[in-house]
């Protein structure tokens, strides 16, 4: 028997808390009549510290360790704590800024390139499309032998039923009527597929060629 896999789960806002804690450390250990160098100063954010400090990020476990013969329950790792709000809003704030700050870049260095469209619900799904179908051998080019990959074709087929699953009742009826005719076509694309696969399977092997029976 298997031992069963460890796992260990990572709380970044300790490790953020943790780096602030050395980079004040470090700052205090500096004499007051040092000169400013003349390159980028790290510059400490205290209200992340603030608020990556507190008991929640100080409870957070560092390894959870099963035994073998546990539940399928208790075999599941112990998450860190969840953001808060304001951990949740500062972090997206600054999100959006760098990925702004990236656009930007981009733009200045081709010029050509107009600005990207907000991503939404349909991009989402197209993305687990497209993954299918390439999963599936579609966009071989011609004279090319396909390359499947029917476990992760399943893989990425059960994700969309799920994404429709999770999301009942909450779509608008254009996302909804997207989503499950991309589903309908993924699952049909698979259906033709495994159904050549088998009958390629159910043909007796090729005769063996003359003079080596």
């Amino acid at each position: 028997m298997s031992e069963t896999p460890k796992f260990t789960v990572i709380d970044r806002r300790k490790i953020k808390a943790e780096e602030e804690h050395e980079s004040e450390r470090a700052a205090a250990r500096v004499p007051e009549t040092a000169a400013p160098s003349g390159g980028p100063r790290l510059v400490v954010n205290e209200g992340r510290h603030a608020a990556g400090s507190g008991p929640a990020v100080e409870s957070a476990t560092a390894a959870v360790e099963a035994p073998v013969g546990a539940s399928k329950h208790e075999q599941q790792p112990e998450l860190p704590p969840a953001p808060t709000a304001e951990e949740s809003l500062e972090q997206k704030t600054a999100y959006d800024a760098s990925a702004q700050r990236l656009e930007d870049l981009i733009r200045a260095q081709n010029p050509a390139v107009g600005e990207q469209p907000a991503i939404g619900f349909e991009h989402l799904v197209q993305q687990f499309y497209v993954s299918a179908m390439i999963q599936l051998g579609a966009g071989t080019q011609e004279g090319q032998r396909p390359r499947v990959d029917i476990l992760g074709a399943r893989t990425t087929i059960d994700l969309l039923g799920v994404l429709a699953e999770k999301t009942k009742g909450n779509l608008t009826a254009a996302e909804d009527q997207m989503l499950q005719t991309v589903l309908f076509e993924a699952r049909m694309a698979f259906l033709e597929l495994t159904s050549m696969i088998s009958l390629q399977a159910m043909q007796p092997p090729p005769p063996p060629p003359p003079g080596k029976q």
